[in-house]
């Protein structure tokens, strides 16, 4: 039998339509032409078409989850190694052993372990619904976007956060007024929410037709919820879990395949994956 089904070991595109198959991915593997063919493109069966234009030029870039946050914490642990072996000179294998990362060092570790079991959840729970573009880079800044899902129901732009705790929205208005604040933990975390803005404005800039919905969230990876908890809104935001994001991102929406495609394809351009190599 020349094709397969299989899970992809490595990222690539389908061979018919061009969408990106991220690592993981179930896709049919033909192992004469070494090509991979989508599961929706393989259901129209051998003699359709697909319903998109193929994408011509190399493999969409996913990028991967928590890469950057990863590198981050490598080289804070490479400097703590480097100081310690210089003062403590044949000491430093113990010193090392019995002491621990600083909390700074152990929070870019938890924020790329926390991107990566997002970034597989929703690849599992979304699958080919969407095309699912991991830790991008601003152009002209130093800063990222955890996580990118272009599907029917639009653009989602995804904030990943590690945190313990309970989440929940409260209104510390007086009397007269209201004034909805984000709460994790006990803690006043509606910054996170205002975080988006410029990540919002930057996909904005790249998608350029106001008629794509882009939707924003914070997705809490271990904190707590109450039970019959729904995700709510704060400052625009959608404040939720994985498994309900990956509900709303695979909702139906106005957005046709060709579309995703195309609007995903220009996004993969334009908010490259981060380069690790660069410093």
């Amino acid at each position: 039998m020349a094709t397969k089904l299989i899970r992809l070991r490595y990222a690539g595109s389908c061979a018919r339509c061009g969408v990106g198959l991220p690592v993981g991915t179930e896709a049919w593997w033909d192992r004469e032409a070494h090509t991979a063919t989508c599961l929706a493109c393989r259901s129209r069966g051998p003699d359709r078409p697909a319903d998109v234009t193929a994408i011509e030029s190399p493999p969409l870039a996913v990028g991967e989850a928590g890469a950057s946050a990863r590198h981050e914490y490598e080289k804070m642990r490479a400097r703590r190694e480097h100081r310690i072996e210089e003062r403590w000179g044949g000491l430093a294998g113990i010193v090392k052993f019995l002491s621990d990362d600083p909390q700074s060092a152990r929070a870019w570790a938890a924020g790329s372990a926390g991107e990566q079991r997002l970034a597989e959840r929703l690849l599992r729970e979304v699958g080919d619904r969407a095309v699912l573009l991991h830790d991008r880079k601003v152009p002209g800044t130093r800063a990222n976007i955890d996580h990118l899902a272009v599907a029917a129901s639009g653009v989602w732009v995804i904030d990943a956060k590690k945190y313990k705790g309970r989440v929940e929205r409260r209104d510390i208005g007086g009397w007269f007024k209201t004034d909805y604040r984000l709460y994790v933990g006990g803690r006043d975390r509606t910054n996170l929410a205002h975080g988006l803005g410029w990540q919002i404005e930057a996909v904005g800039r790249a998608v350029s037709d106001q008629k794509v919905p882009i939707n924003a969230a914070l997705c809490f990876i271990e904190a707590e919820w109450r039970m019959f908890s729904k995700p709510f809104v704060q400052d625009g935001v959608w404040v939720t879990w994985a498994k309900k994001l990956a509900e709303m991102i695979a909702a139906p929406g106005p957005l046709e395949r060709d579309v995703v495609l195309r609007i995903a394809g220009r996004l993969a351009i334009d908010l490259p994956p981060v380069d690790t190599n660069d410093g």
